[in-house]
């Protein structure tokens, strides 16, 4: 993935008659920290939706703000949607110093098909989704993967442990947080089981439309 950049506008519409902007297509937006203050700021809403949906929350982006000569690197911090139709209607933005260690979550994907479901018939499972590392901005990973196939049988499970590391990133999670596992399929109890032939239909005359003579 090439590096992500994004223009920001200064805004002067703040409070409620921000609904305008939105109306027009423009989200408005705030970045903050490494020494900089509090902007009010705003960008084309499709282009912010693009951005986000590629940068999440862990991929640095290059802001170009008015007045500036050189790129500020941000990180996406929070974005809040509206509750009914989901769409976003503001963006926070966090700068970094590029030389300063960080510490973010990075998501993690279990790729491949388990021979455990694929051949035994059971369910992958995966509790983590993410895991929180410390890294320079600009060496913070995209996301992790683990292999499915790894888990052969109901009996291994993949952990934080077995995720591959580059050096210049130091994993913060627990290492012994089980990331993904197989279980096996549901096995009906005899007690589910009753009330059911060999051919799966009921043994309750009752339960097949025949009435009960009142008692």
């Amino acid at each position: 993935m090439g590096d992500l950049n994004i223009d920001l506008n200064n805004r002067e519409i703040v409070g409620k008659k921000v609904a305008s902007l939105r109306k027009s297509g423009i989200t408005p937006v705030h970045l903050y920290g490494d020494s900089t203050d509090s902007l009010s700021l705003q960008c084309d809403t499709q282009l912010l939706n693009k951005i986000i949906s590629e940068a999440g929350r862990n991929i640095p982006i290059h802001v170009s703000l008015p007045g500036k000569d050189t790129d500020s690197v941000c990180f996406v911090r929070e974005v809040q949607h509206h509750p009914v139709t989901d769409e976003i209607i503001h963006v926070d933005f966090l700068k970094v110093d590029v030389s300063s260690v960080v510490r973010t979550e990075v998501p993690v994907a279990v790729e491949g098909i388990s021979p455990a479901v694929r051949n035994l018939g059971g369910t992958l499972l995966q509790p983590l989704q993410v895991v929180l590392v410390e890294a320079l901005p600009m060496s913070i990973p995209a996301g992790f993967s683990l292999n499915a196939e790894l888990l052969v049988d109901f009996d291994i499970n993949l952990y934080v442990k077995d995720i591959e590391v580059p050096s210049e990133v130091t994993m913060i999670s627990d290492p012994e947080e089980m990331v993904a596992t197989a279980v096996p399929p549901r096995v009906e109890s005899e007690h589910e089981m009753e009330g059911v032939d060999e051919q799966g239909l009921s043994t309750d005359k009752t339960a097949v439309g025949e009435e009960t003579e009142p008692a």
